[in-house]
């Protein structure tokens, strides 16, 4: 039997993304955020999450795609970073499900000019693809605690 990997899949404009479940605290709906003053451009402000103030960004600005503007089925995502807590919004989460490593390709030499430090593979469904994004590049080095310093 080969190793599974559970992911949660979401959309980015036309394409669909997974991450490691294990990444993944929980999955809210869109809430009203607080913007902070000369905030990275991707980082829309922050929420408080049952009295904890963590900081949210916007995975489409992140890696450069096309999302669709907030509606009723954006979320926002809230994940585990380095011991720190980051919401990043996704246009919607559609399911979780467990893809065998052996349906997980390395990343197409071809993609090399994209951004594809954040990509940890793609994942080979029947009818159709999905990128792995690896949640610990998303961040530079540094980031992660700047960040951390905006929710107090």
């Amino acid at each position: 039997m080969s190793e599974e990997v559970q992911l949660v899949v979401f959309r980015l404009g036309n394409e669909e993304y997974g991450v490691e479940i294990t990444q993944v605290r929980e999955i809210i709906k869109m809430k009203e955020i607080t913007r902070i003053p000369n905030a990275p451009d991707f980082v829309e402000g922050v929420i408080n999450l049952r009295g904890q103030i963590t900081t949210v960004t916007d995975l489409r600005k992140r890696l450069g795609t096309n999302g669709s503007d907030n509606n009723d089925q954006t979320r926002i995502i809230i994940v585990e970073l380095d011991r720190s807590t980051i919401g990043m919004i996704v246009d919607s989460v559609s399911e979780v499900l467990r893809l065998g490593k052996n349906e997980i390709d390395s990343t197409p030499e071809i993609v090399s000019n994209l951004e594809t430090k954040y990509i940890r593979g793609v994942g080979k469904l029947k009818d159709r693809l999905l990128i792995l994004l690896d949640l610990n590049r998303i961040l530079k080095p540094g980031e992660v605690e700047e960040l951390s310093r905006m929710e107090t």
